[in-house]
């Protein structure tokens, strides 16, 4: 969805009664996206979903986010996060270091920018991979009425969604943890883990200074992105599965994404991508993603019956799930009444 669309599908969104838009960071600039779409609409909330973080000065992000929060009378949410080593290094030519900390830091220096920004005191963060000692009045956009953009972060393994649930407002699940038994087993576990210690490093203390203590998940905003295989009818949904099979057959060639395939012993699935991928046999990747394995990652059913099965699904695990607009607007009717049942029961 580019530039000259994304209005036309936010003003869209919210007629159908969507509560929100996601606004992914990979063809096209999420915040400029993001900017566009709050200008068409009057009460959609945009999130970034999620904004490549390493590639952009946190500075920038702080500035960006900020007038996006202005602009929209607060209906702005700062997603971010850190795509793979690959494409930090050889897409975007920035730098990877320990993505965990790095991260955290980046949040922790978000915070600390805005609340120069909303205060006025001195910007004083000092970590390992950002500083900043330096925001003349000049240049500091001043207070504003709608406080802070909240900062959400994706996050994937372990320890990521510890320092997530530790240092962010919130969390955007990825596709491929997006199940279930892996959202009980493996990740619920390790955010609230981070909750139990939100906002305090090993001093005592946030990196803006201000002493916290750890919260409940209920102050913490989820945000669940599970595939959905959806249409008018069964024949529609068997298309949607197919499209989604190659997508789980790319996502599954990463080995960051290993981890939930893990959980059902099918890790040598992965690896078999993997080394397809090496020998350049992608249009052969979708032949190894099962019935059963798609099955598993992908919530499928037709518009009158999909509410239910993400409600089975995900019922009582976030707050928030993100549900496809459909390609062909004489669907939008039957959409808005999944949406309505989403709303009452998710």
């Amino acid at each position: 969805m580019g530039a000259e669309a994304i209005a036309r599908h936010a003003r869209r969104a919210e007629a159908m009664g969507f509560d929100g838009l996601l606004i992914p960071d990979a063809i096209h600039d999420a915040l400029v996206l993001s900017a566009l779409a709050l200008n068409a609409t009057q009460r959609l909330c945009v999130t970034t979903g999620v904004l490549v973080a390493f590639a952009r000065s946190p500075m920038v992000t702080a500035v960006a986010a900020w007038d996006l929060q202005r602009l929209s009378g607060g209906r702005f949410r700062l997603g971010v996060g850190t795509q793979i080593q690959q494409n930090i290094e050889q897409r975007y030519s920035a730098r990877w270091g320990s993505p965990v900390p790095q991260l955290r830091e980046y949040v922790q220096a978000l915070k600390a920018i805005f609340h120069t920004f909303q205060t006025g005191k001195p910007l004083a963060f000092a970590g390992e991979h950002y500083q900043f000692s330096r925001l003349q009045p000049f240049f500091n956009p001043g207070p504003s009425d709608c406080g802070e953009p909240p900062i959400l972060c994706g996050a994937v393994g372990p320890a990521m969604s510890r320092m997530v649930g530790r240092v962010a407002d919130g969390v955007i699940t990825h596709p491929t943890s997006t199940e279930r038994a892996v959202l009980r087993q493996a990740f619920w576990p390790n955010v609230q883990a981070g909750l139990d210690k939100a906002g305090v490093d090993n001093a005592g203390v946030d990196k803006a200074g201000v002493e916290q203590a750890g919260r409940a998940a209920g102050e913490f905003t989820t945000l669940l992105s599970p595939l959905v295989a959806t249409g008018v009818d069964a024949t529609a949904v068997q298309t949607a599965y197919e499209q989604q099979r190659r997508l789980l057959a790319f996502l599954f060639s990463t080995p960051a994404y290993w981890r939930s395939l893990e959980c059902f012993g099918w890790q040598d699935r992965g690896e078999q991508l993997r080394e397809m991928t090496r020998n350049n046999r992608w249009q052969d990747l979708p032949a190894v993603v099962t019935d059963e394995l798609l099955h598993t990652f992908v919530a499928g059913a037709t518009y009158p019956e999909i509410a239910g099965e993400l409600c089975r699904r995900f019922g009582g695990l976030g707050q928030e799930i993100i549900f496809p607009l459909p390609e062909r607007e004489d669907e939008d009717a039957q959409v808005s009444e999944v949406v309505r049942a989403l709303q009452r029961g998710v």
